[in-house]
């Protein structure tokens, strides 16, 4: 394995390890008061082209990096819509 390669794996690690504890912590405990929809909403987007991206080049740390955080991303975009209230729907 090349350098550049590891260091992309530890990077796609490391960037998607970091939204567990979140969508844990959302999934068990319903509360979304402190998540912005608007953030998630973009960064959603932008984690599903990084994902395209990935696939258009056979990049495999960033096409499994980005679906798994897609995964994790959307799971905690829906609790905000479903448990966010009224009022983050703006």
């Amino acid at each position: 394995m090349q350098t550049s390669e590891f260091i992309g794996f530890a990077a796609a690690f490391l960037t998607t390890v970091s939204f567990v504890p979140q969508a844990w912590l959302t999934f068990r405990s319903r509360d979304v008061s402190g998540i912005s929809l608007g953030m998630y909403s973009v960064f959603t987007l932008g984690v599903a082209l990084w994902l395209l991206y990935g696939l258009s080049l056979a990049a495999w740390p960033v096409v499994v990096a980005n679906a798994i955080t897609l995964a994790l991303a959307l799971t905690i975009l829906v609790m905000k819509l479903r448990y966010g209230g009224k009022d983050d729907r703006r």
